[in-house]
Parts: C-alpha cells; sequence; structure tokens
C-alpha cells in the first residue's frame, strides 16, 4: 500500500502577515491619555523679598472636602453656581487696584461691572481665588472646580475684547495664532485683555481627611 503524503502548510506568509497586521494596529490605535489641567505654577519669591499683604476680601476661599462638597467662604455650594459667583467676585471693581507696569498708583477699575461692593474685591488684579481641596477629594471634582473657575475668566475676557475690539477674546487669540504670534497689533490687544483680567488661581496643598 502506497504511504500518503500530508499536504505541508507554507508558514513563510503567515509570519508577513502577522508582522502587517502588527504594524496597521501600531498605527490606527489611538490611547486616551489625561492631559490634565493646563496651569502656569506661581515663581517661588526670592528669600531677600517680603511677600505683600493681601486684604481678606481680596480672597475668594474655595475649599472642597473629602466627601467632594464644596465650600466658598465658608458656605456650601452647588458647583454650577460657581462660574457666576466667581464672575461676581472677580468684576466687583469695588477698589483701587495694583499700579500697572510703569505707574506708581494704582487706579479704579473703569471697565468692571460689578456691583463694586466695598466688602468684596477691589479690583480684578487683586482678586485672588484660593482653591484647597482635601487628599480624598476625587480627581473628577477638582477638574469640574477648575474647569468653571477659567469658564468665568474666559466670560470677562471675552465680553471685554468683544466691547474693546469687536470680537470675542476667543477669536481675538485664534487670529493671533494664525500669524504665527508675530502680528504686534493683535499682540497688544490680547495682552490688554490678559492684563485687564489676568487669571490668578492659586492651589492650597491637600488636607488630610479625617
Amino acid at each position: 500500500m502506497a504511504r500518503r503524503e500530508n499536504p505541508e502548510i507554507n508558514a513563510g506568509s503567515m509570519a508577513d502577515i502577522a508582522f502587517l497586521l502588527l504594524i496597521f494596529f501600531l498605527v490606527t490605535t489611538t490611547m486616551d491619555v489625561d492631559s490634565g489641567i493646563s496651569k502656569k505654577l506661581a515663581e517661588k519669591l526670592p528669600p531677600n523679598v517680603t511677600p505683600p499683604k493681601i486684604k481678606e476680601k481680596n480672597i475668594f476661599q474655595i475649599s472642597i472636602n473629602k466627601n467632594n462638597q464644596l465650600f466658598v467662604d465658608g458656605e456650601i455650594m452647588d458647583v454650577k453656581d460657581l462660574k457666576d459667583a466667581a464672575i461676581k467676585f472677580i468684576d466687583n471693581g469695588g477698589g483701587v487696584g495694583n499700579p500697572a507696569e510703569g505707574e506708581e498708583k494704582g487706579s479704579p477699575c473703569d471697565y468692571c461691572e460689578g456691583a463694586r461692593d466695598p466688602e468684596s474685591s477691589d479690583h480684578p488684579n487683586k482678586a485672588i481665588i484660593s482653591v484647597e481641596s482635601d487628599r480624598a477629594t476625587e480627581y473628577g471634582t477638582y477638574v469640574t472646580v477648575q474647569d468653571e473657575l477659567l469658564r468665568a475668566y474666559a466670560d470677562l475676557r471675552n465680553k471685554l475684547s468683544q466691547k474693546r475690539y469687536g470680537m470675542s477674546f476667543t477669536e481675538l487669540e485664534e487670529r493671533f495664532q494664525e500669524t504665527a504670534r508675530k502680528d504686534e497689533a493683535l499682540r497688544k490687544k490680547v495682552e490688554d485683555i490678559k492684563n485687564s483680567y489676568p487669571q490668578i488661581i492659586t492651589d492650597l496643598d491637600p488636607t488630610d481627611a479625617n
């Protein structure tokens, strides 16, 4: 009886196919990356410089406890109300601001549209937002709070830019970016709006849950 031969499978092409599939998945697969919050950290003062005294009324105190509850100036607040409360504080204009570069004395905020309450912030360039969280606070809650604060600044800047230059600050920045940040006229306008409403948010060290 003749011996039956088993057909062989050419495995050479299988390696090529596996390699091509590997390349395909490497090229097409996307990965979720937490980018975090883009913020410029405050620079440490030189040892020979005495930090300026800050009036309590110029500090908007935010605290997030271990249960993710939000407190503003000691009072509990829903996060959906935070943006409007921050705008009210920043835009109050109840006094005189810090001197601008090259000037000796500060001046009142002539563009602020707040209540000008003498018990609240003096000027946008003096309005400090302080955020303190607990080590047990959920990261998502912290990010939501920061996002609402950034939205408050964005609303104020957009409104002032629209009034001064006929376009929102978002559009103004986009036009400046389109010139590769080389248009000096647009640069001055961008800096003008940023200096009018400087983003002053400070994060305190997290506290330990009790």
